[in-house]
């Protein structure tokens, strides 16, 4: 019985090409694809929490340094322009990340009686990114601000 011809193996010079050709596909794939997913998880968020409502700049003040040293301790405080009065007030201020593991970072619900919408926390960063604060009012509008952080030294990366 006659045996098949073996197969041509590849040459290693094209057996490296090939390698390389498909490990850069991979390593684009990589962080092309996870880039487009988090704007849109973070669009996501922020539709889920305006239940609906239109979502417009303004109105929101959210103080953050723009470079943090240590992403493990980040202070943020989050002033929304509001009389804080029965007729006119802030029911929710909410904190949204771009990176981290999970897009919520905060949320706070207030009422007339807080006296002033004016919110402060500690968070974690695990990169640098963009952090969106949103403030839900009691006539159903919502209003955001967005603010870029660099982060020298990452937090919370699984």
């Amino acid at each position: 019985m006659k045996r098949p011809p073996p197969l041509d193996p590849l040459p290693r010079r094209d057996l490296l090409a090939l390698g390389l050709t498909l490990g850069a596909g991979a390593v684009a794939s990589v962080f092309v694809r996870p880039a487009r997913a988090q704007a849109l998880d973070l669009a996501a968020a922020i539709t889920t929490y305006a239940a609906g409502a239109v979502v417009r700049e303004g109105r929101v003040r959210l103080d953050v340094a723009t470079l943090v040293d240590n992403g493990n301790v980040v202070p943020v405080t989050v002033s929304v322009d509001s009389p804080m009065t029965a007729a006119d007030h802030v029911t929710g201020i909410a904190l949204f990340n771009e990176r981290n593991p999970q897009r919520d970072v905060a949320r706070f619900e207030l009422g007339p009686r807080a006296g002033r919408a004016t919110v402060s926390t500690r968070i974690r960063l695990a990169t640098s990114q963009q952090l969106v604060a949103v403030a839900r009012m009691n006539d159903g509008s919502c209003w955001l601000q967005r603010v870029d952080v660099i982060v020298t030294l990452a937090a919370c990366i699984e």
